[in-house]
């Protein structure tokens, strides 16, 4: 079955970290842009960031500052999604989603993902 599924989500502190997990299978997630995406209670869905096939300089989205990783492990056909700083209103459902196949996918743009997980929650409280 062709799926993606995220992990890792929870109650984390205002100031912490959490990483996320978007496993794939069914297909070989190195040959995809992958990308992740999340929506708040109440709110439109927004990208988050997005991982080509190169690796070689994945795209966040400026609003975050820096503070979120988007890493590729091949040999384990997962991408994760490292966070710090977590602020409440950064509370959502967090999704990772496949973009196109091969070279040419334009990450910043963050349109163009075609599967997507379940979705991972992840709540910035005290």
């Amino acid at each position: 079955q062709v799926q993606l599924v995220e992990s890792g989500g929870g109650l984390v502190q205002p100031g912490g970290s959490l990483r996320l997990s978007c496993t794939a299978s069914g297909f070989t997630l190195d040959s995809y842009a992958i990308g992740w995406f999340r929506q708040a209670p109440g709110k439109e869905r927004e990208g988050v960031s997005c991982i080509d096939v190169t690796d070689s300089d994945p795209y966040s989205s400026p609003s975050l500052k820096g503070r979120f990783t988007t890493i590729r492990i091949n040999a384990k056909n997962t991408v994760y999604l490292q966070m710090k700083r977590l602020k409440p209103e950064e509370t959502a459902v967090y999704y990772c989603a496949r973009g196109g196949y091969g070279l040419g996918f334009e990450c910043s743009v963050l349109a163009g993902f075609s599967l997507w997980g379940q979705g991972a929650r992840v709540s910035v409280s005290s």
